[in-house]
């Protein structure tokens, strides 16, 4: 008589390796997560030494942001946004596609890769540093200029909102495109070059090619590419704070969301900093997914062309 062979289950273990996650998951960003939530509701802040709170005060925090300059300072978190993100995705996709061309045979591709991503491995307050110095009225920008006798004064480039906020775009810009480009990169490559060849037999351009087959097939990645950079946005702190010592001077034009959520922590008002928290949250979450669904909808697979067709066989 046969015995069955005993059948061993490894399933269990990967259920066992994944705990340490959840568990560090639930500790250190769900439970913050759900206590920020809870605050949001409760009117909680330092008066002195004098601690006030917390008082259950409903939703009396989110209508006191409203009132506020937070949507002032949201305007000011997108157009640095803009700034910084338009020219990185457009050299970001230019550099791909002519780093990725065979037939333009580039000399020396790799060092160009390593240079236009070394700027995302400086950190953001050395490089507001470095701006920051670079920039000032006595600093080398301005005594090159007037060496070279282009201006007769040094340019207070951080006392006008265009030049503070071309400044902050710039940083943004330097430190982002490279990373951008390498994905890019990587996402032409893994477009087969049948397809490629298949369009030059048939007399498609350069421009016509980049606009019709590429930009195309390579749209999951813009869109995850997008959707970072529309978070990144929001979380904009470190340069803008460094450059402006948090100020965001001229005239508060320079300062973002999470400076102004910075500033109520600060002050140690915490209700006040949960809810800028959740609306950051909302709005983060709406942006991603009106993104996610401009760039992925069912045209890439054909699902419509398919609904569309039955439809007709039937009529």
């Amino acid at each position: 008589m046969r015995q069955k062979s005993k059948k061993i289950d490894y399933a269990k273990w990967g259920y066992f390796f994944i705990i340490p996650f959840f568990a560090s998951f639930f500790i250190f960003s769900f439970l913050p997560l759900v206590d920020t939530i809870r605050y949001s509701f409760f009117e909680y802040y330092r008066s002195g030494i004098k601690e006030i709170g917390p008082n259950f005060v409903g939703l009396q925090n989110y209508i006191s942001l409203l009132e506020s300059d937070m949507l002032k300072y949201a305007g000011n978190t997108l157009i640095l946004w803009l700034i910084g993100f338009v020219p990185q995705i457009v050299i970001a996709l230019v550099l791909a596609e002519w780093f990725v061309d065979a037939r333009l045979k580039i000399h020396g591709l790799q060092f160009f890769k390593v240079v236009i991503y070394l700027p995302n491995l400086i950190m953001a307050s050395a490089f507001a540093m470095l701006f920051f110095t670079m920039f000032s009225t006595n600093g080398p920008i301005n005594g090159i200029l007037m060496s070279f006798g282009w201006i007769k004064e040094p340019v207070d480039f951080l006392g006008t909102v265009l030049g503070t906020r071309s400044l902050i775009g710039l940083m943004n810009f330097l430190m982002w495109f490279g990373n951008t480009t390498i994905m890019l990169m990587a996402a032409i490559m893994g477009i087969s070059p049948d397809i490629f060849e298949a369009a030059e037999l048939d007399g498609c351009t350069s421009v016509q090619r980049f606009f019709h087959i590429t930009l195309p097939l390579i749209r999951p990645i813009l869109a995850y590419t997008l959707i970072t950079s529309i978070i990144g946005g929001l979380q904009m702190f470190d340069v803008p704070q460094i450059l402006t010592n948090g100020q965001g001077n001229p005239d508060r034009t320079s300062m973002t969301l999470i400076m102004f959520l910075n500033s109520h922590l600060k002050s140690k008002n915490y209700g006040m900093a949960g809810a800028l928290s959740v609306y950051l949250f909302i709005v983060s979450g709406i942006l991603c997914f009106i993104v996610y669904r401009m760039t992925n909808n069912e045209d890439m697979n054909g699902a419509k062309v398919t609904k569309k067709a039955k439809k007709e066989r039937k009529g």
